[in-house]
């Protein structure tokens, strides 16, 4: 379990029977779901951050259909070879990834962090194994060098404060998408392709790398599949619902997954 601080005063949190308590007299309810919702009103900028439900329902059930699984298993292959003793999926969402790496490290203790609510309520029903919160990743709700590897896949990550819970030696792991992921997708939505952003800019202090990689695959989808996809990125409600229609129905017979992974150690 890992070691958590008030995300009000960030003082360590001691747990008593299903609530969380630090020395400033702050309170926390462990939810009956299991999960603990660090996430004070005053650190929120809307009312229910994070995903909406209908991107959850997608991503679920894209996911589920196994569509992504040859990153989940890169992913999990990295972080074996670290061996962590605590761990923390920063941007859990509704615990895919999570779920599937524990079962990789069963000995290993494992957290899912994500800002909605509703995103940690699904990944209470994925796995009761996990500990898991709803929190910032701008503020995480980890003590000090106290985390022996970060996991991030298609998340806001905060060098700084992954700096500061990573204990020397930990391991960050960034997944996220290369400039030609869905790249036939985007074209056929848009009139002009956006360049993607790049996963880490510059290499921040008190980091190396580690490794450096690209998982390139095909992905044919029928249409439901396909229609989640859309379902589950921004392309959702960034781009014309004409377009998307039209395109489920077509379908695309191109359609490449393009994945950069990133492993970083901390210093």
């Amino acid at each position: 379990m890992l070691s958590l601080v008030c995300p009000l005063c960030q003082q360590p949190l001691q747990a008593e029977d299903r609530q969380w308590r630090c020395n400033a007299g702050h309170n926390f309810d462990q939810a009956r779901q299991g999960y603990l919702n660090l996430l004070p009103v005053q650190h929120k900028r809307s009312r229910q951050p994070g995903d909406t439900p209908g991107m959850l329902d997608c991503r679920q059930a894209f996911l589920d259909a196994g569509h992504y699984l040859p990153v989940s298993e890169r992913i999990n292959q990295l972080l074996q070879q670290g061996q962590p003793h605590q761990l923390l999926d920063i941007g859990c969402g509704e615990g895919w990834y999570s779920a599937r790496l524990q079962q990789a490290l069963p000995d290993t203790g494992m957290a899912g962090l994500d800002i909605s609510k509703e995103a940690i309520l699904r990944a209470c029903r994925r796995s009761r194994q996990i500990q898991w919160l709803v929190g910032s990743s701008a503020r995480l709700p980890v003590a000090d060098a106290s985390v022996d590897a970060l996991l991030c896949v298609f998340s806001p990550w905060f060098a700084g404060e992954c700096r500061r819970v990573l204990r020397p030696g930990g391991r960050l792991l960034l997944v996220g998408p290369h400039e030609d992921h869905l790249l036939s997708l985007r074209q056929r939505l848009y009139d002009r392709v956006n360049p993607t952003p790049d996963l880490l800019g510059e290499l921040p202090e008190g980091f190396g790398i580690v490794s450096d990689e690209l998982l390139r695959y095909p992905l044919s989808l029928p249409a439901t599949d396909l229609a989640n996809l859309i379902g589950m990125t921004p392309h959702s409600f960034r781009s014309h619902p004409e377009r998307q229609q039209a395109l489920i129905e077509s379908g695309l017979a191109d359609l490449q997954v393009a994945m950069r992974l990133l492993l970083l150690q901390r210093h």
